[in-house]
């Protein structure tokens, strides 16, 4: 798909090389520290404004938690992507793959809701986020593994993160512990998806770099 300008062929046309593509450890380590950075910003306005915005409603509140995840993923995420201008296109690719997961994770979990509708979001979010991104990268033959790469660590990172919520929920006595233990769940989830994104995209960018060589010889 040559709207995201990640596929094959715009690699060729921007002379991107495989040695321009981020190793497994820099983007797991770019993905680890932008994802914690931007999932405590997308956590905030739940466990910091969620009085503030309690009006939006529960849907209203979950899609402002996506905004702010949007927002703030091409600031500290955006080298995942090889070659100049990696901004604007990581801008474009996130924002509709996640808009993508958000709906699909929003959909499961108000369906079934409890740890059932979790497993549900989870699922349904890491599904609709691999289709755009195999689709924007051309690389369909790795949807099985993107998708892999995406639910497992998020997941992780997801339900030890309402572990921790959970047992520094239990002895919170104060607005503010409470808000922290809140925040706690972000920094774990943070942390999956972090690893998710980063292995996701080094799996779909090094797949497509054997097409640009064999394009350009």
């Amino acid at each position: 798909m040559s709207f995201f300008q990640v596929d094959a062929a715009s690699l060729q046309r921007r002379g991107v090389t495989a040695d321009q593509i981020p190793g497994l450890g820099a983007s797991l380590g770019r993905g680890v520290l932008g994802g914690v950075a931007m999932s405590l910003a997308g956590f905030a306005p739940w466990a910091l404004g969620g009085k503030l915005f309690r009006p939006l409603g529960e849907a209203g509140l979950y899609g402002l938690c996506a905004l702010a995840f949007i927002v703030t993923s091409g600031l500290f995420l955006h080298r995942l992507i090889a070659g100049a201008g990696s901004l604007g296109r990581f801008y474009k690719l996130f924002g509709i793959s996640f808009v993508a997961y958000a709906a699909a994770w929003i959909a499961g979990w108000m369906a079934w809701r409890g740890h059932s509708g979790s497993v549900a979001g989870l699922s349904a979010g890491a599904l609709a986020m691999t289709t755009v991104l195999v689709a924007a990268f051309g690389v369909w033959s790795r949807f099985l593994p993107v998708t892999l790469a995406l639910l497992l660590p998020v997941a992780a990172g997801y339900f030890l993160g309402g572990l921790m919520e959970g047992h520094f929920m239990a002895t919170a006595t104060t607005s503010v512990a409470r808000q922290m233990a809140m925040m706690s769940w972000g920094l774990c989830f943070g942390v999956g998806f972090g690893s998710g994104l980063g292995l996701a995209y080094y799996l779909c960018q090094r797949a497509s770099v054997p097409d640009v060589r064999h394009q350009s010889n």
